[in-house]
């Protein structure tokens, strides 16, 4: 289901339209994907974590719908509709979804800032 894009054409969807819950985990599905950024929906079952990790790409999380607790460098940060959180490239961050849980995820390049 990846759109990838090439050129500056526009892209338009319903992304509560998007959202499927698996049974348990994580189901994740590329939105759309170009050379600087990787659009991600990811829905998570409630009580699914996602164990700490980093990512060598700058991030930012847009919450939809649901409840978790996100660790981002030592700090809990309640993830519930609305929040917006920016993780930069390297930080070590974990997840819980408390319950169904969706949220975009925004990879973006950061190569100018290496």
């Amino acid at each position: 289901m990846t759109t990838t894009f090439t050129n500056n054409s526009s892209c338009v969807k319903q992304l509560r339209a998007e959202i499927e819950y698996p049974r348990d985990g994580v189901l994740s599905k590329v939105l759309l994907k170009d050379k600087i950024c990787q659009y991600t929906l990811f829905c998570l079952a409630a009580n699914t974590e996602i164990s700490e990790h980093t990512s060598t790409r700058n991030a930012t999380i847009n919450v939809i719908e649901g409840r978790g607790l996100l660790t981002l460098s030592g700090e809990e940060i309640i993830l519930e509709p609305g929040i917006f959180v920016f993780m930069p490239a390297h930080a070590p961050h974990a997840l819980k979804a408390e319950e169904n849980l969706a949220f975009l995820l925004t990879l973006s390049d950061n190569s100018s800032q290496d």
